[in-house]
């Protein structure tokens, strides 16, 4: 019996092994973090700019519906459309806005499809400082209806 308990007397104790293992592995976390963190944060803004795009598109979309349904009416003319168009998206927080109405409304007779495009920078309006993904891309809409009249 004398020989088994030299064996157990010598054998290292598992909070022992812990202690070693435990500080072989300090930093580790940091480290993961490290690597990891750059591919997350990218992946965030890139959500945040796509987001930013689609709600800025969607806006675009509605605004150009907005203007050209007032460019259509009898009455319309094309600065009533431009400021119809214009008044939309900045209540809807997307400014610098460009807006052109072809042909002219008051020169259209009724029956004549009349366009309305709306476009911005998507430098202009991305809540990134500095949009990576979209930066270089103009955001537009279009919608086209027919003059209203009697003729």
């Amino acid at each position: 019996m004398s020989c088994i308990n030299r064996n157990r007397s010598k054998a290292p104790r598992r909070k022992d092994v812990r202690r070693r293992l435990g500080r072989k592995r300090r930093g580790t976390a940091t480290v993961e973090f490290a690597l990891i963190a750059p591919l997350f944060f990218m992946l965030v803004l890139g959500c945040i700019e796509l987001s930013r795009g689609l709600m800025v598109q969607q806006v675009l979309t509605n605004a150009s519906r907005v203007g050209v349904r007032n460019a259509v009416m009898l009455s319309g003319t094309q600065s009533s459309a431009v400021s119809a168009a214009t008044n939309f998206a900045n209540g809807a927080s997307v400014g610098g806005i460009e807006v052109s109405v072809t042909p002219d409304p008051s020169d259209a007779s009724a029956g004549d499809m009349i366009s309305l495009t709306v476009s911005v920078p998507f430098a202009n309006v991305s809540w990134v400082p500095a949009p990576k993904f979209l930066g270089g891309t103009t955001l537009t809409a279009t919608s086209v209806m027919r003059k209203e009249g009697f003729e």
